[in-house]
């Protein structure tokens, strides 16, 4: 099958304007029928704020995907698994229900691309020696592998703009190399990529800095679920040197902070899943820099890595990794220093 640009430009625009004009009628509802984010001692924002955004995002991502790609190898499954997201993300939003019953329905979703599609990774590609993957194995790493970057998007929406911006980066990423790589087998994973871009910057319009809407947990937990299988899918295509290390770097801003911020609430005693304020858009904020500064700073940060990534990869996987864990390091000891400094000055005044 030959895969034109066209069809992608079409969904892309699409999802855009179905996205955009959703938008103002959420809003407007959210606002008659009172279902408003409350400001807490952990959010940014200091109005009340609807956080249904993730129902435009969902709305052009799925009617531009029906529209304009074939519904096989794996995305049929893919879109069931998503409009069960969405209700479950939605239902959260609107009456906030139990973490087990959103992890419950995460676990059922990754059952369906898993078991129905077979998407997993079924190799390492010689990441630090290791080839192929055990079936257990294999469903186990990729069961983490959806979870993880899933909750990753969830974790990060927490500044006006954020996590849509670096959604738009990673899908788009994503997208290009399913494009010019994917072929008969991945190809239509360009539609989905450029489906879900199109969704979020049409959100995108209403969510920057003062955001007038929120994407919620039924744009989030979308968002990282179709990510994650962009992820698995692009490194499984096996036709792209140093797959599983550009899939990691080019999701770097998110699992660097997730993976962060965990371990700092292990080593500290705490529970891994308390909410807190030690993000990296947090950390950022506390340098003084505004919202939108930190949106960009991270966008930045994401594109050099992504640019690292794919202009570098011909030094192999390994290189890549230890280098992105050597950027890792460095930037938590610099975030980690630039606290004590602060700290330390506040209590000499």
């Amino acid at each position: 099958m030959e895969h034109t640009i066209l069809p992608l430009i079409l969904a892309s625009c699409w999802a855009f304007l179905i996205a955009i004009f959703a938008v103002p009628s959420i809003i407007r509802v959210a606002h008659i029928k009172n279902i408003l984010d409350q400001p807490n001692l952990r959010t940014v924002h200091e109005e009340l704020t609807p956080r249904l955004g993730g129902g435009a995002i969902f709305a052009g991502f799925m009617s531009a995907l029906t529209i304009f790609t074939e519904l096989n190898n794996g995305v049929q499954q893919l879109l069931a698994a998503c409009v069960m997201l969405f209700f479950i993300g939605l239902k959260d939003d609107l009456i906030n229900i139990s973490a087990l019953k959103k992890f419950s329905m995460q676990l059922l979703a990754t059952g369906i691309v898993m078991f129905m599609a077979d998407i997993r990774i079924t190799s390492f590609q010689g990441v630090f020696g290791i080839g192929e993957l055990e079936m257990g194995i294999s469903y186990g790493f990729t069961f983490l592998v959806i979870i993880g970057i899933t909750n990753s998007i969830n974790l990060i929406d927490g500044l006006d703009g954020l996590a849509g911006t670096i959604v738009m980066i990673t899908a788009c990423t994503f997208g290009v190399y399913f494009y010019l790589y994917g072929g008969a087998a991945y190809g239509n994973y360009a539609a989905v990529a450029f489906s879900l871009v199109g969704g979020v910057a049409g959100f995108l319009r209403y969510n920057f800095h003062r955001a007038t809407i929120f994407m919620g947990d039924t744009g989030s937990l979308l968002c990282g679920f179709i990510l994650s299988v962009l992820a698995i899918q692009f490194i499984e295509m096996r036709n792209v040197s140093a797959a599983p290390s550009i899939a990691v770097g080019v999701l770097f801003i998110p699992l660097f902070d997730t993976i962060r911020v965990l371990l700092i609430r292990t080593i500290q005693g705490k529970s891994p899943f308390l909410p807190d304020k030690k993000h990296i858009h947090h950390r950022l904020l506390a340098m003084g820099l505004s919202q939108i500064g930190t949106v960009i700073a991270l966008a930045v940060i994401n594109l050099l890595i992504v640019l690292f990534v794919v202009l570098f990869d011909d030094i192999g996987n390994d290189s890549i990794l230890l280098s992105l864990l050597f950027f890792s390091v460095a930037l938590s000891i610099f975030l980690g220093i630039y606290r004590y400094r602060s700290a330390h000055s506040v209590s000499e005044v």
